[in-house]
C-alpha cells in the first residue's frame, strides 16, 4: 500500500473537505462505543490523515493513536495538536504491516479509507492486522463507499474545488468489471509571484459487497454487529452510497 501520492495534496487536505463534519462522525463512534463497547480506553485512528478526527475523540477522552502511510498529512497533524496541546501520538505506517506496541481496545476508520486499499489481499491482511491489536471484546469501526456510489455518484464524473491560491480538478474513471474508481487530481496552485504552478496526484479506491466485508471480518476473527447507513445511520444495504461496519474482537482461543 502506498501513502496514495498525498505529498502535495497534504497542505489543501484540511480545505478540500471543509464541507466534512467531524464533529458528527466522532459522536457517531462514541454512540457506537458505548452502545457495543465500554467507557474511554485506548483507540486507533487508522488511515488519520492530518489528525482532524484523532483530536476529537482525544476530546472526548480516548487516548489516541492516529496512524497514517502519509508522512506529509502527519506533519500537519503534528502542528495542529502543538497548536491544540492534545496527547496524540501520531505514527507513520502502512496499515497493512500495522505493528503496535500493545493493543487497543477500538479502532477506527473514516472518509473511506479503507477503499485505498488495493484490493481485497491488502484489505483481508490489514483486518488480520486489526485484529491482532485489537483487545478480545475490543470494537474495529469503519465506513467504506459501496459499489453504488463508486457506479452512481463517482462514476466517470469530474469535480472542481476552488479555494484561495489552489484550484483543483477532480476526475475520475469508472472500471464497472472492477468496481475500481481510479482518481486523478489537478492542482493549480499560486505561487508568490500570481503564477500558476500545475501538479498532479493520481490514487484508486476499491469497492465490495457489504456481505464479502462482512465474511472477511469474520475470518479475520470478528463478530459484525451491525452495518449502517453512513448518513442516516438506519440499518445499511447496497442501496446506501456509504456503510459503516461495526464489529467486535472475538477472544482468541487459547
Amino acid at each position: 500500500m502506498s501513502s496514495f501520492g498525498y505529498s502535495r495534496f497534504a497542505k489543501h487536505y484540511d480545505l478540500l473537505t471543509g464541507n466534512v463534519d467531524y464533529d458528527e462522525i466522532a459522536d457517531m463512534y462514541d454512540r457506537l462505543i458505548t452502545q457495543y463497547g465500554r467507557l474511554g480506553g485506548t483507540l486507533l485512528d487508522l488511515g488519520c490523515g492530518t489528525g482532524s478526527l484523532s483530536e476529537r475523540m482525544c476530546k472526548k477522552g480516548y487516548d489516541v493513536i492516529g496512524l497514517d502511510a502519509s508522512g506529509d498529512m502527519l506533519s500537519v497533524a503534528d502542528m495542529k495538536k502543538n497548536e491544540s496541546g492534545l496527547d496524540i501520538q501520531y505514527v507513520c505506517q502502512d496499515m497493512t504491516a500495522l505493528e503496535l506496541y500493545g493493543r487497543v481496545d477500538y479502532t477506527v476508520s473514516s472518509l473511506d479509507c479503507l477503499n485505498h486499499l488495493q484490493g481485497e489481499k491488502e484489505l483481508r491482511r490489514t483486518f488480520a492486522r486489526v485484529s491482532e491489536y485489537t483487545e478480545d471484546g475490543g470494537l474495529f469501526i469503519f465506513d467504506m463507499n459501496t459499489l453504488r456510489k463508486h457506479r452512481e455518484v463517482l462514476s466517470d464524473n469530474c469535480f472542481i474545488y476552488e479555494e484561495e491560491d489552489v484550484f483543483c480538478v477532480w476526475q475520475n474513471f469508472f472500471d464497472e468489471e472492477t468496481g475500481c474508481v481510479e482518481i486523478s487530481l489537478d492542482f493549480f496552485e499560486m505561487d508568490e509571484e500570481g503564477r500558476y504552478d500545475r501538479y498532479c496526484e493520481d490514487f484508486a479506491e476499491m469497492a465490495y459487497p457489504i456481505e464479502s466485508v462482512g465474511k472477511w471480518l469474520g475470518e479475520a476473527g470478528f463478530e459484525l454487529l451491525c452495518v449502517k447507513d453512513g448518513f442516516s445511520m438506519n440499518e445499511g444495504s447496497e442501496e446506501s452510497e456509504r456503510v459503516v461496519f461495526c464489529a467486535r474482537k472475538v477472544k482468541d482461543k487459547e
